[in-house]
């Protein structure tokens, strides 16, 4: 096992101890070893092939092998539940100057993909990984089959460890173990555990896992290339640097949201309105690929995006080679990109932060002519008169009307969930992108008078509690309209927007909320946002200075309609695709298929249906058949959520994420992880949990939680905009690595003013 070392084991029963535990400590004590061991628990039911219930009993380090050796054994055969005399006690020597330890599964348990996934901590804790609470713990995964060039560049002692891990595999003749190890400054690795990894499936089939990762790998190398009418000579992937997928539609979508998501926003309706708000133009490039069906943001193309039309394509090239570069140094920034990386909009403090640009070759003249441009952009969106947003909230009003129109006609479900989706991209996905790009516009010039000290932090959370979006309507709706008429307004939504097994709220109304408790009184009294006349003249004086429109009246009603359209926008968008959603289960219900087969069909094979006359059972059938068979690989692998070369295909270190903090608050309470709904729940009080947020998790807010923490999601996004204006707690986009330590936990502090998450048990 490439010179891996296994520590010496002293062993006994709790009956042998009850027998005659001073032989024991004697046989203990003519050991040679160190004067430090640690006393370790092995129950008959902790290591099984079924339940390993690894960390359940006690295990006691640093004992003093002479002096604390009796009450250690005895503190561990305490801990047991059971009155079992065989189950067995463990004593190793205490590793000394230990530079790595950790945890390695030869077996992701979550996919059951056929990865080593190594937890290890390098800072020389020999206990963070287990326990929790290390800050600084690494997450690695590298595929079983991998290439030697596919792995390259990796430490020694994980390279030493990987072959390590495949010696355990064949000498114990499975492919599923839970291996504690370290590794010592002399670089020395030792096994200080194996225990079975309990598992209820099979593992993914690794040649077809093969196959997948390798075409994966092919299309990341052949894209890091020059393309044509495209900027930049090379592309990063990402899950959250532009509209969001992993936060909308999941990491794992099946193949109906995921190709739903397509149509409506990703393939073009994204491009048309960049292209229509001043922004280059990129129709027909789509965003978002997926990668054996984990979706992913073509970086390059997002950032193109964001790049005036009027500016120069020389100087276009540079800028988004730049962007390129700095994420490529800075993966952790992929969901801030727009607020940290790129400079997409004019605000206020935008020629000082653009100053850094000089650090990599930009000159003066560059730099004023990208002022110049952003300037020219954003004075074009944001203008009272002729800015585009006005129209885009009419057009949006335009989808409210047309809706009833539709679902209310002679024509039959395949051909209403058609129009259905076209009237959605024409007056709802397209018109939101419009709203939404303002909307981050708006929050961008915010944040800007308070990095230039006009308003205070606690003025801008007053601006943002301020907000009436169609989310906080809801909240007073749910006390003062009746059950009927509250379902009537808001029973399109459902927790998952794109998802077909996601139950909308008139479909399970019960499930959501809590129908006995409306005598609560709404949320706390919000501050009023108020400018004072010192405020008033400086932010005026700013405005003429920096040549944006100094009508401060208009300004202040475009950062706050823009603001509530983008919610309003979704909330009447969702309709249309809540409706269509809906009518593709009643259609597959008619040909025998269920709903949650329904979940793999790809919405083009609707469109298809309705231009042809081809059978719908088996049009149907064949599509879910094939969805299937593609999710089957969907849901074994695991990439980074920034894929930067393509070797990341096959091994890779997950990156830390930086939480998006709301509020300036500090709450604790029981943690509720939201993955399956449970009517049984009591959700007042808790901090919940929220894999993939959108808006149909609004109905969380009418149970006076005390918090919540997203696994992904942006400063700028839905359930922030919900936190910020409720003044709730809540940690956006803590990323997929924490959210795992995080549903351990029991009991949990979220203090959003210190930017801190702790697990109190």
């Amino acid at each position: 096992m490439g010179g891996v070392k296994i520590l010496p084991q002293y062993t006994f029963t709790v009956g042998e101890w009850k027998a005659d535990s001073h032989k024991i400590e004697r046989g203990f004590l003519e050991l040679q070893w160190n004067d430090k061991v640690i006393v370790r628990s092995s129950s008959l039911s902790e290591d099984t092939s079924q339940n390993s219930q690894a960390g359940k009993y006690e295990s006691i380090p640093d004992v003093d092998r002479i002096k604390e050796f009796y009450s250690a054994v005895e503190s561990v055969i305490a801990s047991y539940d059971d009155t079992q005399e065989e189950n067995q006690v463990l004593v190793q020597p205490m590793l000394s100057d230990v530079c790595i330890c950790g945890v390695a599964f030869t077996l992701d348990p979550n996919t059951m993909g056929n990865y080593y996934v190594i937890n290890y901590d390098d800072g020389g804790s020999t206990s963070s990984v287990t326990s929790g609470q290390g800050r600084e713990n690494k997450l690695y995964y590298r595929f079983k089959e991998s290439a030697p060039e596919d792995t390259c560049g990796q430490p020694e002692p994980i390279n030493r460890l990987c072959l390590a891990l495949k010696g355990l595999e064949e000498f114990f003749g499975q492919n599923n173990l839970d291996v504690e190890f370290a590794v010592t400054s002399k670089n020395e690795i030792y096994i200080l555990q194996v225990r079975a990894l309990c598992i209820r499936q099979k593992a993914a089939e690794i040649k077809r896992q093969k196959r997948a990762l390798e075409r994966i790998r092919d299309k990341i190398r052949h894209a890091q290339s020059k393309k044509p009418f495209l900027c930049g000579d090379k592309t990063v992937y990402s899950v959250m640097t532009d509209w969001n997928p992993a936060e909308m539609i999941g990491i794992r979508p099946k193949p109906l949201a995921l190709s739903l998501y397509r149509e409506i926003i990703t393939d073009n309706v994204w491009a048309y309105q960049r292209d229509n708000y001043g922004y280059r133009s990129l129709r027909s490039f789509p965003l978002m690929v997926d990668f054996a069906g984990l979706p992913y943001i073509d970086v390059r193309v997002s950032f193109n995006s964001f790049v005036p039309a009027e500016l120069e394509e020389k100087l276009s090239e540079k800028l988004v080679n730049y962007y390129i570069d700095r994420l490529a140094q800075n993966p952790e920034k992929h969901d801030k990109a727009e607020f940290e990386i790129v400079f997409s909009c004019y605000t206020l403090d935008l020629p000082e932060r653009i100053q850094i640009l000089k650090e990599y070759g930009f000159s003066e003249e560059e730099i004023d002519k990208i002022i110049i441009a952003l300037r020219n952009v954003t004075n074009h969106i944001i203008d009272h008169k002729s800015g585009l947003w006005r129209k885009d909230y009419g057009k949006i009003e335009k989808l409210d009307r047309r809706y009833s129109e539709i679902t209310g006609s002679a024509l039959n479900d395949m051909e209403k969930v058609y129009w259905l989706l076209e009237d959605c991209k024409r007056y709802g996905t397209l018109p939101f992108a419009g709203l939404a790009r303002g909307a981050f516009i708006a929050v961008q010039i915010l944040k800007s008078l308070e990095n230039c000290g006009i308003i205070t932090g606690r003025d801008y959370e007053a601006f943002m509690g301020g907000i009436h979006t169609v989310s906080s309507g809801m909240n007073q709706d749910f006390l003062e309209l009746s059950k009927d008429a509250f379902i009537k307004k808001y029973g399109h939504l459902r927790p998952g927007t794109y998802d077909i097994t996601s139950l909308r709220y008139d479909e399970a109304p019960e499930l959501y909320f809590e129908w006995n408790g409306k005598t609560q009184k709404p949320q706390n009294e919000k501050e009023e946002f108020r400018l004072s006349l010192q405020q008033l003249n400086l932010l005026k004086e700013k405005l003429t200075e920096h040549g944006l429109t100094n009508d401060i009246l208009e300004l202040m009603d475009f950062l706050g309609t823009v603001i509530e359209g983008r919610e309003y926008g979704k909330f009447v968008f969702t309709r249309n695709l809540s409706r269509a959603i809906q009518l593709i289960g009643e259609i597959g219900k008619r040909e025998g298929i269920s709903r949650e087969d329904c979940a793999f069909i790809n919405i083009r094979a609707i469109y298809d249906l309705y231009a042809s006359t081809r059978d719908v059972a088996t049009s149907l059938l064949h599509s879910v058949s094939q969805g299937k068979q593609e999710f089957q690989i969907t849901d074994s692998i695991t990439l980074p959520p920034v894929l930067l070369n393509p070797a990341d295909a096959f091994h890779f270190q997950y990156p830390d994420s930086e939480a998006n903090f709301i509020t300036s608050q500090k709450t604790w309470g029981e943690v509720y992880l939201l993955e399956t709904m449970d009517d049984t729940v009591e959700l007042k009080d808790k901090i919940i949990l929220i894999p993939s947020a959108d808006p149909g998790y609004d109905w969380i807010f009418s149970h006076k939680i005390r918090g919540f923490i997203t696994m992904y999601g942006g400063a700028n996004s839905h359930m922030a905009i919900r936190a910020g204006e409720l003044s709730i707690p809540a940690a956006v986009g803590v990323g997929a690595k924490w959210f795992e330590e995080y549903k351990k936990a029991a009991m949990m502090e979220l203090d959003t003013q210190g930017k801190t998450i702790k697990i109190l048990r």
